[in-house]
């Protein structure tokens, strides 16, 4: 049987799907007063067609016609429509993670992979930020809520987002797009499909866009060396090129290859609270100091080195689905390469205390093969399937850390100020150390490490679904899986650590003492210690490796109590393995006499992350099938859950021995009366929450905030809703638009959840309106993006080396008056809005 494109979702995927080509279909077939409704949808969550309101399983999913509507070309476009859905970016959009129902993984570490899989035609992508970037032409995006190991492959302890490009099409049809923008944005999109050589078993369809846009903020240089003055643009190109072959009616073979690049600057990050190390800062970049800014969002970033970024994404995947007498086999075969190199200002601002060089030795490149064979078949009483997953990544990682050409004199500074003098003396490390001023730490000089991982997944799985009687069904999925990792490091002190080499022998630790007072010596010694100043990894090459061989799976039962009433109870086991930090990290345990926390930690492994998730779920076909609502409950206990936060000098990761998730799903859809007006909303109430049991491994209380505390980046409430209406204008041309709205309510943007890093509630609104043939041959759109100009951070985080929280290893307790730190953020996108030209053939 041909593969046909379907509509996948529950409550939500059908919410728009009056402007879907599925529903658009059944509108076509209706009379013009005819009222569209569900009956016809058929959805694709457990990977075998059933209709909508006989699946047991959590599912938003947004068709072509309304991912068009509301602008959405990423992951991150995607959450204005699904309610419990976050996604952010950090220091590059290579860094973007996505979490639902509050639960995910901080993407800034390589070494982690997140909670949350990005799947996009049926390949599991290693990290979220593979998806931020221009999708293509897609069918439709999905996003599976709670666990969903068993079927759609690893580490998806949280959920899934699941991307379904257009195949090719056996009719040629082209089309082209063009589109200006506020902050001088445009771009160009091209697409052609159709039959290849005159015949009826092979088509293909290809797919071309360039986009460009200025930066949202203005940069301020100091005295450099860049001398950009702006940030967060964007400029990228992608191909994406398929082929469709289908040799007769019992099988089909896609073949896909894309390749996307991006070359951008990001992320700046503005200040949102300035501490009082901003008059050191203003000595050594000789501007005035910094004051708290009176309104962040006038997007104005501090960075003398830049934040330049390049991005290469690109791969080709093979999918084939056989019909046999004894079940249908699918098998889909892919070999990606992805690779981020990016260069920082690590302390956001004008001063040159440290950064990241954008010079081929500060990237991520992860080379994936994996494969993928199911065989499904039916019988009266079951719907069976088994399969076996495979995968093999390997991540090539390079990271330096540099001192800037300030850092010396800031750390001196630092160290030596007081009441008396503020500002602290300029040559207080040359004297600790008695050694000439500015040798110690010579700029360009620092951490250089070497990472290579390689990752081996292999997996066994079946989902069968008993049908006991008529209305009662169980399902029953079960997985077993083994991931492999082993990880050679490789990690180097460019100058040899000489500051800290001499301040950690017998000699220096004295006159350190005699200088500062014994008491203080400790302190002293390890702020010139940090880990990328540390000798003791100079030279240290390591072999790790870690295995973990674990079952994970689902019970579901569900049972129709009338053809608009349908129940379910539904159980699920999740996991995530284990792996290894790819930082330095050290810790206070058998140091020398009066030193303070700078051993080396050998064992950087982490364990696999496990969680136990409840569901149950009533779907209601109201009002001759024309409304939809679902309800959901859900409860998950996360255990092991895998923290990667950034300590101010280096990402640790965690293991949170408790996460428990509890809340309510709500999906709402109305074909409403009005011949092509459609309305649909979304409500998710998640109260995700860290357990009270302090956090293992954190002798300093960096995380004493944490136990019995709200998640970070995991809003309570959180709501979506969308209005389309389209009609016809005269007998010719014909007109739609498209409002859609998202509210989430006040949330913490920071891993440690200090107080100042608190996001207050806010609601996003976009809206489009465009008018054009009745045929859609072109079609004039006028578009907005966060149309009220919604100011709202992504995440807010401690500036480097500029202040401190207060806590400690004898406090616990936050107190705002002991907070001296330097805050920034990464702020959310302005408003946008621009014009866009479509036509087709």
């Amino acid at each position: 049987m041909r593969f046909t494109q379907v509509l996948c979702g529950t409550a939500s995927a059908v919410v728009l799907a009056g402007l879907t080509p599925l529903a658009a279909q059944a509108q076509t077939a209706a009379q013009d007063t005819e009222i569209p409704t569900v009956d016809s949808i058929v959805v694709t969550a457990q990977k075998r067609e059933q209709n909508l309101q006989d699946v047991p399983v959590v599912v938003t999913a947004v068709g072509a016609k309304l991912l068009q509507d509301t602008g959405v070309k990423d992951i991150k476009d995607l959450t204005i429509l699904t309610p419990g859905l976050t996604v952010t970016s950090t220091s590059s959009e290579a860094s973007t993670t996505a979490r639902i129902r509050g639960v995910g993984t901080v993407g800034d570490n390589p070494g982690l992979e997140s909670s949350v899989g990005v799947v996009i035609d049926g390949v599991y992508r290693p990290r979220n930020g593979v998806g931020f970037g221009d999708l293509g032409q897609m069918e439709r995006i999905e996003v599976l809520k709670g666990p969903q190991g068993t079927l759609f492959g690893k580490s998806t302890s949280a959920g899934v987002i699941n991307i379904v490009t257009k195949e090719p099409e056996f009719g040629f049809g082209a089309e082209a797009e063009a589109t200006i923008g506020n902050f001088n944005a445009h771009g160009l999109a091209a697409s052609v499909t159709g039959p290849l050589f005159g015949t009826e078993t092979l088509a293909a369809r290809l797919y071309v866009a360039a986009r460009e846009r200025d930066g949202y903020n203005d940069v301020i240089t100091g005295k450099g060396p860049s001398d950009r003055d702006e940030d967060a643009d964007q400029g990228f190109y992608t191909v994406r090129a398929q082929l469709l072959f289908v040799p007769d009616d019992k099988a089909t073979f896609r073949l896909i290859g894309d390749y996307s690049k991006r070359d951008e600057n990001c992320c700046g990050a503005v200040q949102i609270r300035t501490g009082p190390t901003a008059g050191i800062l203003a000595l050594l970049n000789g501007g005035p100091a910094l004051a708290s800014p009176a309104d962040p969002y006038a997007r104005v970033a501090y960075s003398n080195r830049g934040a330049p970024s390049s991005i290469e994404d690109k791969g080709v995947s093979l999918q084939g689905v056989i019909d046999t007498d004894f079940g249908q086999i699918t098998s889909i075969s892919a070999i990606r390469n992805w690779r981020t190199d990016n260069g920082q200002d690590s302390d956001f601002s004008t001063a040159d205390l440290a950064y990241r060089n954008k010079d081929g030795t500060n990237y991520s490149e992860f080379t994936t093969f994996s494969q993928e064979l199911r065989l499904a078949g039916q019988t009266d009483k079951f719907d069976w399937l088994v399969g076996a997953f495979l995968a093999d990544e390997r991540l090539d990682n390079k990271a330096n850390f540099l001192y800037g050409n300030n850092y010396e004199q800031y750390l001196g500074r630092l160290l030596s100020r007081s009441a008396a003098n503020p500002a602290g003396i300029a040559n207080f490390v040359a004297l600790l150390l008695n050694r000439a001023p500015n040798t110690s730490f010579v700029g360009g000089q620092g951490l250089r490490d070497t990472y290579k991982q390689r990752a081996t997944t292999v997996a066994g799985f079946t989902n069968n679904t008993w049908h006991v009687t008529d209305a009662f069904d169980i399902t029953a999925g079960l997985r077993y899986s083994i991931d492999k990792k082993d990880l050679d490091t490789y990690q180097t002190t460019s100058d040899g650590g000489v500051a800290c080499g001499t301040a950690l022998s017998p000699a220096g630790q004295a006159r350190i003492a005699g200088i500062v007072g014994a008491a203080n010596a400790g302190t002293v010694i390890g702020n010139l210690c940090l880990p990328w100043a540390n000798p003791l990894f100079n030279g240290r090459g390591t072999n790790q490796k870690r295995s973990d061989k674990e079952w994970s799976g689902t019970v579901k039962a569900s049972y129709r109590f009338s053809p608009e009433v349908f129940s379910y109870a539904s159980y699920a086991r999740g996991y995530k393995g284990g792996g290894f930090n790819l930082d330095r990290t050290q810790s206070a345990n058998g140091l020398p006499s009066g030193a303070l926390g700078v051993v080396p930690i050998l064992d950087t492994s982490f364990p696999a992350e496990f969680v136990d998730s409840y569901e149950i779920g009533l779907k209601n076909t109201l009002f001759n099938r024309t409304i939809l609502f679902n309800v959901t409950g859900f409860y998950q206990k996360f255990s092991d859950f895998q923290l990667n936060t950034f300590l101010g000098t280096s990402f640790a990761v965690r293991s949170v021995e408790e996460v428990t998730s509890k809340g309510v799903d709500v999906d709402f859809l109305w074909f409403t009366p009005v011949h092509g007006l459609s309305v649909q909303s979304g409500l998710s109430y998640a109260d995700t929450k860290y357990g009270d049991q302090p956090v293992a491994n954190d002798p300093t209380n960096a995380l004493a905030l944490l136990p019995g505390s709200q998640m970070s980046l995991a809003p309570k409430w959180s709501a979506s809703g969308s209005l389309s209406y389209e009609r016809p204008v005269g007998g010719d041309l014909k007109a739609r638009f498209n409002i859609g709205t998202k509210y989430s309510s006040k949330y913490n943007t920071g891993s440690d959840l200090f107080p100042p890093k608190v996001q207050k509630a806010y609601t996003v609104v976009n809206a489009r309106l465009g008018l054009g043939a009745a045929d859609d041959k072109w079609t004039v759109e006028l578009w907005g993006q966060n149309l009220f100009n919604e100011k709202y951070a992504q995440v807010a985080f401690n500036g480097t080396l500029q202040g401190s929280s207060g806590l400690g290893p004898a406090n616990k307790v936050y107190l705002p008056a002991g907070d001296t730190i330097t805050y920034n953020a990464f702020l959310g996108a302005p408003r946008t809005y621009g014009l866009t030209l479509r036509a087709k053939y």
